[in-house]
């Protein structure tokens, strides 16, 4: 089970950094249309263009918020970091609405976390192992 939970790491790994690159795109796009909007010369621009930057500020940092912790557990997870078992399967249950990939990696994710054979790997050293 080492190896699915180093493989999983790097899963939420590459699923964060996707999720940073989907949102520097969304930043550039609400970005550009606010100021091919704000540009036109159209009366109306002056309503419109605060209303694209804050939908794009809004989606940009929904997508950053819910990327940033997937990249710090993902690394946690092939760290085997204690804290990083429970960070990973709310992580997991997340993707599950990220239709197709996420899906696949939060059911991927379900299982090897919550495998009985998973737990001691994440487990603290004991005392007396210590000297």
């Amino acid at each position: 089970m080492e190896t699915h939970v180093k493989v999983l790491g790097v899963l939420h790994i590459v699923m964060g950094v996707m999720g940073l690159c989907g949102a520097f795109f969304f930043l550039l796009v609400f970005g550009g249309a606010a100021g091919i909007v704000g540009t036109s010369g159209d009366p109306d621009a002056a309503v419109a263009v605060p209303i694209v930057g804050i939908v794009g500020l809004v989606l940009v940092t929904f997508i950053v918020v819910l990327s940033l912790p997937g990249i710090i557990v993902g690394v946690g997870l092939y760290q085997r970091r204690s804290w990083a078992r429970i960070g990973g399967i709310v992580i997991s249950v997340f993707e599950l609405i990220m239709v197709p990939f996420g899906t696949i990696v939060g059911i991927y994710g379900l299982w090897v976390l919550l495998s009985k054979e998973t737990e001691p790997l994440f487990a603290p050293p004991s005392a007396t192992s210590v000297t």
